[in-house]
């Protein structure tokens, strides 16, 4: 079938409404499997072509699905000419869309979102009717029914699974999106970041606040000393787990992850897009997108909008891009976060495995390839891989530059460290790949939490699932202005902040869930992150003071605290940049080096735009605690 006109002409050769069988009795469209000849029969009938058919059960038998799936993922025929032949062929009525205020709520209606079949339309001046989904395997049984009671007949409609999908949405929605919002919150209150400071920590908070003022007022030289010396040590030690990774890589040859070869039928993938205010990257993304090595007929991508974006949403309608894209609209309602829009569209994921992507993505075309190979050849613990992300704009300007060096050294570097010695891994905001079972499992993404990624990684592990690293990378744009990296980081560093708050709510029950030696990791990882980030101008001033009163008195009387407390401020210092550099550079292509170039010079200045993120972050988590600042992108015009 070509067109439309084909199936419009369906023919049934007997009275009891069964299909003619002369058509496909063939070498050509013979296939012994369980109830494939039923479905190749109703094909048949409806009017597409022998050649089409066999081609079409190849593919099913490769893809282990159905003929009708592969038929409807081609492209070749739309979905309303389809169904609308079918409901010719049984001659009952057919509708396109269905009106979302008059489908019939039930407790199991959501199970539409993921295998639209069924649902029930109550029309205000006529009796209610039954809008069904028939699959060609059925049609001969559909049919003869029908035959037999008609009455059975007067109440059905024929509709598209799209039509059910999108009617079920709407329907609904008030209920789900608040359900999205609060079931974290209410079901597991200690993981969720609704509540930014709990109490007994705000008690703690501020009777350590206090007293440390108080001791500052009674001894301030030695009180200062020794906050100097706590937090050197802080510092330094947060830069140990870097240098450690940094010493792996250069002395430790990568290990090559035995990977078992796929088996049985490829299953189902998920893809989750939130975009928001992102019309102009919607061609870019759907041609990266379909450049993805699986087949259509088992991919279920979702464009998660915000209902209001109207822009987005009309410049995805315009492209047309297949039956296996579908545009997700998120209500209005609570904070408007990418986490909350992934959590709602969650709720409809049709695949054993869900991968996230953001709109400036260009994705390898194996890694849904990898990621299921990976997956297969280990246990079920495995419940997410993170992809590398690379910078393809280096080139650029000096912040891309080492935004690029920063990627390299977190996602080729760090990650993979700790992905091998089993530790938490806090994911990229992007091409991450999940279980989808082990992603409802752990409630999703928190719909508070603006750095939802690293706190999803902490919350993965903290219920048992382990993370790793995948080798086929994402290609993405790093910011060029200053002003849009500043709000990107911050609202990283407040989303950090959120998570090592949500971990520190009970110590001694996360250490009881995941033991001593991943605590301290979670704490080097998180809470020293940060603070190494605050304190980065306060250890400058701590090594010029100090080197000051090296030059002001003689080297004999120096006391030996001050030479010590130097070398640490300095050692900080200097190895923040040296394994900054190291660990990134280490980590790049030769490539990507000639991209970055001398750019790297401008290392101390970038660590102080860090700082002033991290700041700007802290004082935002007391003003506007869950405000997402959204990151412009623009389409790529050429990679480098």
């Amino acid at each position: 079938m070509r067109s439309e006109e084909h199936a419009s002409q369906p023919t049934y050769h007997d009275e009891t409404g069964a299909p003619p069988t002369d058509e496909i009795e063939s070498g050509q469209l013979l296939d012994f499997r369980p109830g494939i000849q039923v479905e190749l029969t109703a094909l048949a009938a409806l009017g597409f072509s022998k050649p089409l058919i066999a081609k079409l059960a190849g593919l099913s038998r490769q893809n282990g699905t159905t003929v009708e799936a592969e038929l409807l993922a081609c492209g070749d025929v739309r979905e309303d000419a389809y169904y609308g032949a079918i409901a010719r062929l049984l001659r009952l009525p057919f509708v396109s869309s269905l009106d979302p205020a008059l489908v019939v709520i039930l407790p199991s209606t959501d199970a539409q979102l993921t295998r639209p079949t069924i649902v029930r339309i109550a029309h205000r001046n006529k009796a209610q009717e039954i809008a069904i989904v028939p699959e060609a395997a059925r049609l001969s049984q559909i049919a003869a029914t029908l035959a037999t009671l008609p009455l059975v007949g007067r109440d059905l409609v024929i509709t598209t699974p799209s039509a059910i999908r999108e009617s079920v949405w709407k329907a609904d929605a008030a209920r789900r999106i608040r359900e999205t919002t609060n079931t974290l919150f209410e079901q597991r209150p200690l993981l969720s970041a609704r509540v930014v400071l709990a109490g007994h920590q705000g008690f703690y908070g501020g009777s350590f606040l206090t007293t440390l003022a108080c001791l500052l007022l009674i001894a301030p030289i030695d009180t200062l000393l020794a906050l100097h010396i706590v937090l050197s040590l802080t510092y330094f030690s947060t830069l140990c787990l870097r240098l450690s990774a940094m010493i792996r890589q250069t002395l430790v040859a990568p290990e090559r992850v035995p990977v078992a070869p796929p088996f049985g039928p490829l299953p189902r993938y998920t893809i989750l897009v939130a975009l928001y205010r992102e019309e102009d990257m919607a061609e870019q993304l759907v041609a990266s997108l379909k450049r993805l090595d699986w087949p259509a007929s088992l991919l279920d991508i979702k464009f998660v909008c915000e209902i209001d974006d109207r822009q987005t949403i009309e410049a995805l309608k315009v492209l047309e891009p297949g039956p296996q894209f579908e545009i997700v609209e998120v209500p209005a309602y609570g904070p408007r976060t990418k986490p909350k829009a992934l959590t709602y569209a969650l709720k409809g994921a049709r695949g054993e495995f869900t991968a996230i992507y953001d709109a400036e993505d260009r994705p390898h075309p194996l890694q849904l390839r990898e990621a299921y190979r990976r997956f297969r050849a280990a246990p079920s613990e495995l419940a997410c891989l993170q992809a590398p992300l690379i910078i393809t704009n280096a080139r650029e300007s000096w912040l891309s530059a080492l935004f690029s060096l920063e990627y390299a050294a977190l996602f080729r570097g760090l990650l993979p460290m700790l992905g091998r010695m089993n530790m938490p891994l806090p994911l990229g905001g992007t091409s991450n790949h999940f279980r989808t079972s082990a992603l409802i499992a752990a409630g999703g993404w928190d719909p508070y939490n603006v750095t939802e990624d690293a706190d999803l990684g902490m919350r993965l592990y903290r219920l048992g699932f382990t993370a790793d690293v995948m080798r086929h990378q994402t290609l993405e744009d790093a910011p060029l202005s200053i002003k849009v990296w500043t709000s990107q980081r911050s609202r990283w560093f407040k989303g950090w902040l959120q998570t090592w708050l949500v971990l520190m709510r009970d110590p001694a029950r996360l250490i009881g869930e995941i033991g001593i030696k991943p605590f301290c990791v979670i704490q080097l990882l998180v809470g020293g992150m940060l603070l190494s980030s605050l304190l980065h101008p306060l250890i400058l001033v701590f090594l010029g003071v100090g080197f000051s009163a090296m030059l002001r008195a003689p080297i004999d009387t120096l006391p030996l605290e001050v030479v010590g407390l130097f070398a640490i401020d300095f050692t900080n210092i200097l190895g923040s940049y040296l394994i900054f550099l190291g660990l990134g550079i280490g980590s790049m292509t030769d490539h990507e080096k000639r991209l970055v170039g001398r750019r790297w010079v401008a290392v101390p200045l970038y660590w102080m735009m860090t700082s002033f993120a991290a700041w700007k972050a802290l004082r935002e988590l007391r003003t506007k605690p869950f405000h997402w600042s959204k990151t412009p992108h623009m389409p790529r015009r050429k990679e480098s």
